[in-house]
C-alpha cells in the first residue's frame, strides 16, 4: 500500500495553494509592526497625559523665587511638593514647609524675581504638565509654625513660643532673630488656619507682616497646595525637608 503525501505530513490541505480542509482554520497573517515615526506621537501624548496627571494629583515641582526661606532653600532651588496626601484628608502640621496660594495681597509688593526673556512655548508646555516650575503661578512657600487652635507668641528678644513652649529653630538664617525685626505679641490661630513664617525672618513677608490686614496674617488650610518634601535641583543641593525635632508634640 502506498502512503499518500497527506498521511506522511499529518497536515492535510496545509499548502498555500489549496483550500483549508473542513474543520481547520486558515492561519492568520501576522501584521507588520508600525514604523517608529508613527508610534512616536502616541508615546509623546501618553507621556504628557501621565505627567499632567502626576502634577495634578501627586507631585509638582516649584521654583524658589526669593530669599525668605534661606538657608533652608536658596533662590533658584527646585522643590518637589506632595499634592497626594491631602486627597486623603492630611492637613499641614507644625514644622512643615508648605506651598500655598496667595491668601490675598501677599504678593502685591513683591518685586519680579525673573529677569531676561520670558518663557518660550516649550517651557510653557513643560510647566503646564509639571515637568518644569511655572513662572506664572502665584504661590508662596513658608514654614508652618502653628495650626488651628494654637497660640503663638512672637516678641522682641525672645524665641517664638507655640502654646507656651519656646521653639528651638536652628534653621533660622544666620544673623537673623526669631522675632526682633517684627514682633507681634500673642495671637490665637483660628480653626482651619495656619500661622507661617520664613526661615530668613529679616527678609520674609510672612504672617507677622500681614497680621493687621484682612485675614489676620493667617493662611487658610484650603489654600495649601502641598508640602515641600525635597530639594530636587540643583544636584549638589539634593536633600529632604523633614520636620525639625523642635516641633515634636507641638
Amino acid at each position: 500500500m502506498t502512503v499518500g503525501e497527506e498521511d506522511r505530513t499529518g497536515i492535510a490541505g496545509s499548502g498555500d495553494d489549496g483550500p483549508a480542509a473542513p474543520g481547520r482554520k486558515r492561519p492568520r497573517k501576522v501584521r507588520g509592526q508600525r514604523p517608529w515615526w508613527q508610534e512616536l506621537p502616541i508615546l509623546i501624548v501618553v507621556a504628557l497625559v501621565l505627567a499632567l496627571g502626576i502634577k495634578t494629583f501627586f507631585v509638582q515641582a516649584f521654583s524658589i523665587p526669593s530669599r525668605s526661606m534661606q538657608n533652608t532653600l536658596q533662590v533658584g532651588d527646585r522643590v518637589l511638593v506632595d499634592k497626594f496626601t491631602p486627597w486623603f484628608g492630611a492637613k499641614p502640621e507644625r514644622g512643615e514647609v508648605v506651598v500655598f496660594r496667595d491668601p490675598g495681597g501677599w504678593l502685591d509688593d513683591q518685586p519680579a524675581q525673573r529677569s531676561g526673556p520670558g518663557p518660550n512655548a516649550v517651557t510653557k508646555v513643560l510647566a503646564f504638565v509639571g515637568l518644569m516650575p511655572s513662572a506664572d503661578e502665584k504661590d508662596l512657600i513658608k514654614r508652618v509654625i502653628a495650626v488651628g487652635g494654637d497660640t503663638v507668641t512672637c516678641e522682641s528678644g525672645k524665641p517664638v513660643e507655640v502654646n507656651g513652649k519656646p521653639l528651638d529653630e536652628p534653621y533660622i538664617y544666620p544673623g537673623a532673630t526669631p522675632c526682633d525685626d517684627f514682633p507681634v505679641g500673642t495671637v490665637k490661630v483660628p480653626k482651619d488656619r495656619l500661622w507661617v513664617m520664613g526661615d530668613h525672618r529679616d527678609d520674609s513677608g510672612d504672617s507677622r507682616i500681614h497680621v493687621q490686614e484682612p485675614g489676620g496674617g493667617f493662611v487658610p488650610v484650603d489654600d495649601v497646595v502641598g508640602r515641600a518634601f525635597a530639594v530636587a535641583w540643583p544636584v549638589p543641593r539634593w536633600s529632604t525637608l523633614p520636620v525639625p525635632a523642635g516641633f515634636d508634640g507641638g
